[in-house]
């Protein structure tokens, strides 16, 4: 469980004012001096990370924020950063001290309210002060669920711990507690899975990625089996075996050879369309896909990619789906590229957003993109289905996925329509 990738934790974000407690509180659910504590204001210059195991919820990272009213130097920046920390976190802790509430807090319940997070609000340093029952009932009209505790008093940490976990289990996502499968529910029993992967210059060395691993795995865990080849012998493969497999998937870039070379009886998929499904909205994604039909030479493109690598000569993002689109419109596109955590707040000057397939996100903060897409009026989409889409074969691969596929298919009957009344 310590070894599970931060993207498939439960992430917790500890908010609250500078020099309230934060990482004392932190230190002291962890069991140890995960982040330095001062006296001095705005010792936590950065969000600081701390995953843990925290039974019986399981694998969780806790996410120690700046304080939100912190007036140093670099406070505007530190401040930016401690609000991107809402985009990732499924649950908020406010940490807080007795007798104190103000527009600092509310500005944090207002926002997790916004977001529909569900939070919970940890009154610290209760050592110091004892909170009124005035002061507790004002909390109790924002949330039932609250922790007093001293960060300090170590012979009392289990109390207060076992409070936390109380809590967490009460409001924490159904994801978290009944996760959706990847790839099960589209199994039927003892089923048999081919695998097609690619072994490019994007590939680790001695190793295969993280989707399929986690696709892997989950067929493991729904009683199945998989067959994992390389696309130049799949064509091999299907002729040796005396069934036709359940399911085949592909890795996106060479879903057109999949195509071609899969019976019309045999349902396939890719990697990229599971986990557009597992992490996000598989039918905003859909939506989004229309877009690439309207673009224009000139348009602006946003590129977006969950984590940090350098480019290869072969980069699917950066090189692949940029040469593939501007072939497909016929002149040449704005792209651009964030990577990570940056996300630019200037969607709207985009016609259209490509994202990856989010493995290193949790489902929450990829939801949280594509509502800022939605707000910012921007089609999303991701790259599987834009690759797809612009070989011609996405209503194949979105066969194991009916209702994904009506979604499709009625925003075809839509444009239809739409040029017939023109």
């Amino acid at each position: 469980m310590l070894k599970t990738p931060k993207s498939l934790r439960l992430h917790l974000g500890l908010f609250g004012r500078t020099n309230v407690g934060k990482s004392s509180f932190l230190n002291m659910v962890a069991g140890q001096d995960v982040s330095i504590t001062s006296p001095m204001p705005g010792t936590t210059t950065d969000v600081v990370e701390k995953p843990m195991e925290l039974l019986p919820i399981g694998p969780v990272v806790f996410l120690d924020t700046g304080g939100i009213d912190d007036t140093s130097v670099l406070a505007r920046r530190r401040i930016d950063r401690t609000q991107k920390v809402f985009d990732r976190s499924d649950i908020i802790i406010l940490i807080t001290e007795p007798e104190r509430w103000s527009d600092f807090e509310e500005r944090i319940v207002h926002e997790a309210a916004q977001r529909k997070i569900p939070f919970l609000v940890a009154v610290n340093k209760t050592d110091i002060r004892e909170p009124s029952e005035g002061f507790i009932q004002k909390i109790k009209a924002k949330t039932k669920y609250l922790v007093f505790c001293s960060s300090l008093n170590i012979g009392k940490r289990d109390d207060y711990v076992n409070t936390l976990k109380s809590h967490l289990l009460e409001i924490c996502p159904d994801d978290f507690i009944k996760p959706p499968p990847l790839i099960g529910d589209l199994l039927p029993p003892k089923s048999l899975v081919i695998l097609i992967v690619p072994i490019d210059l994007e590939a680790p060395k001695g190793r295969l990625i993280l989707p399929q691993v986690q696709t892997i795995r989950d067929i493991l865990d729904h009683h199945g089996g998989s067959l994992t080849v390389k696309e130049s012998e799949y064509a091999q493969m299907l002729t040796r075996l005396k069934t036709p497999p359940d399911l085949v998937v592909c890795d996106s870039q060479v879903v057109d050879r999949m195509v071609r070379e899969t019976p019309e009886g045999i349902c396939c998929t890719t990697f990229s369309i599971l986990f557009s499904r597992l992490k996000g909205d598989l039918d905003q994604m859909l939506k989004g896909v229309r877009a690439v039909g309207k673009l224009k030479p000139k348009d602006k493109v946003l590129i977006a990619e969950a984590c940090s690598h350098h480019p290869l000569e072969d980069d699917i993002g950066r090189i692949k789906i940029p040469k593939w689109l501007t072939s497909y419109v016929g002149g040449d596109i704005q792209f651009d590229v964030c990577s990570g955590r940056d996300f630019p707040g200037n969607l709207k000057e985009y016609k259209l957003i490509i994202h990856c397939g989010a493995c290193m996100f949790t489902r929450r903060e990829m939801l949280s993109r594509i509502q800022k897409a939605q707000e910012a009026g921007v089609p999303i989409t991701n790259y599987g289905i834009c690759i797809s889409y612009l070989q011609g074969v996405l209503e194949r691969v979105l066969i194991p996925f009916p209702g994904a596929l009506e979604t499709f298919q009625q925003g075809k009957t839509d444009r239809l329509a739409r040029n017939v009344l023109c």
